[in-house]
């Protein structure tokens, strides 16, 4: 969520024998060349972290924040875990359960974190104890700053200790936000993170929210990021910006994902904001087409709703096997906006297998047919397709050139097209 120097140790002059005097007006140059680029000798003593091996397709789960903000307590998380497993998420693929801000409250005299014990009285350890039992895993939050987005105690001069505490719980996911955050540079704080992580000996999905500041898919995956905002805060809304462009719509954050696609991968994913389905501002058309658009992306699939109480229509989108298909599609290879006309877009994503999955967006608010071109999918007009609707399941065969769909306003529609044999064998 957003919100609403090192001192150089002296050294003493070295001293050259004369057969090394040419090294001299060489230590000159590069002394001389580190005056006039100070940050180069910092980008030379960079060391890109291995990969952690994890989150080799986008993660998937579900995150408080969205639909209760700071409104969290233990019964709550544990409510949305049950609710996890019996609504058929689970089986879906959602496997993380996410608390983020507000369940922290100080540190104690040696320094440790300190959680709510009012809302969470059972402490942390305990509950993530009970995803796990429901075959989920558990996911907390955090910030690099001395403070999170709602004041509560961030991570700054903490990351290890924090790290240790956090693998003592068991947990399996840290969302670590950008707050309170001025005096840092960004690459080298969430370095700092993710050494921590990795000396507390637990495998633990490290979740970047530097909300695009410093084009962190430039960097975040050298420094062990598994996934890394791409952009502002989302409000549940299809288009148009809210709090002096703060918060982003749907189309807004679309619109910030062109050009990124080369940045993400198995490992390393570019994450465009938790979902919005299901939290009633938006047309099921519209939550429909929020869920296949991230799908498109690559983007993890972090449900915002209340699982507890969300209507059928919300679960199925949720749960669309074949619309989750294309998100975890093995290749990891996000999707691109392959044309635009006015309001019309297609984007499309290249699949393992051969196919493409392809989105057809209609940002207008009236109906309109667009057209779907073999050339955006690399394919002559002459080549057979099959083109299988992922929300209605409707199959069609087309021979050659190009077919065109009728898209409600506000709406998309998802398909998957693979090439065919003459006669849709």
């Amino acid at each position: 969520m957003a919100p609403t120097s090192k001192a150089i140790a002296g050294r003493s002059r070295p001293r050259f024998p004369p057969e090394r005097n040419l090294v001299k007006p060489l230590a000159l140059l590069a002394a001389l060349l580190l005056l006039a680029n100070p940050c180069a000798h910092a980008e030379q003593r960079f060391v890109p972290r291995p990969a952690n091996g994890l989150a080799l397709t986008p993660p998937m789960g579900w995150n408080s924040w969205n639909r209760f903000g700071c409104d969290i307590d233990e019964a709550k998380i544990r409510r949305e875990a049950d609710a996890m497993v019996s609504s058929g998420m689970r089986d879906a693929g959602y496997a993380y359960v996410v608390i983020d801000d507000c369940w922290q409250v100080s540190r104690d005299p040696s320094g440790n974190i300190v959680a709510d014990a009012a809302r969470f009285p059972s402490g942390i350890k305990a509950l993530a104890d009970y995803v796990h039992s429901r075959g989920l895993r558990f996911g907390i939050y955090s910030d690099v700053g001395d403070k999170t987005c709602q004041g509560r105690p961030g991570s700054r001069g903490h990351e290890f200790q924090d790290a240790l505490q956090y693998a003592a719980w068991g947990v399996d996911y840290l969302k670590i936000d950008w707050c309170n955050a001025e005096s840092l540079e960004a690459r080298a704080a969430y370095e700092t993170v993710s050494d921590a992580l990795r000396a507390s000996g637990r495998p633990i999905v490290l979740s970047i929210c530097e909300w695009g500041t410093n084009k962190p898919w430039q960097w975040a995956a050298s420094v062990g990021g598994n996934l890394w905002r791409t952009t502002p805060d989302i409000y549940d809304g299809f288009a148009g910006r809210k709090h002096n462009n703060e918060w982003l719509s749907v189309t807004d954050i679309l619109d910030l994902q062109v050009g990124l696609e080369g940045f993400a991968g198995p490992g390393h994913w570019n994450d465009p904001d938790m979902l919005e389905v299901g939290n009633g501002g938006m047309t099921d058309d519209q939550y429909r087409a929020h869920f296949s658009l991230w799908a498109m992306l690559a983007a993890p699939l972090m449900a915002g709703n209340d699982l507890a109480t969300m209507n059928a229509a919300t679960r199925a989108i949720l749960t669309n096997r074949e619309v989750i298909a294309v998100d975890q599609d093995p290749l990891g290879i996000e999707g691109h906006r392959a044309a635009k006309e006015d309001e019309a877009e297609v984007w499309v994503r290249p699949l393992a297998g051969g196919s493409n999955a392809v989105v057809l967006l209609n940002r207008g608010s009236r109906a309109r047919a667009i057209r779907l071109e073999r050339s955006v999918l690399g394919l002559p007009d002459y080549v057979p397709l099959e083109l299988r609707d992922l929300w209605s399941g409707r199959v069609v065969r087309s021979a050659s050139g190009a077919i065109s769909f009728d898209v409600p306003a506000t709406a998309a529609v998802m398909l998957r097209a693979t090439p065919s044999r003459p006669g849709g064998s």
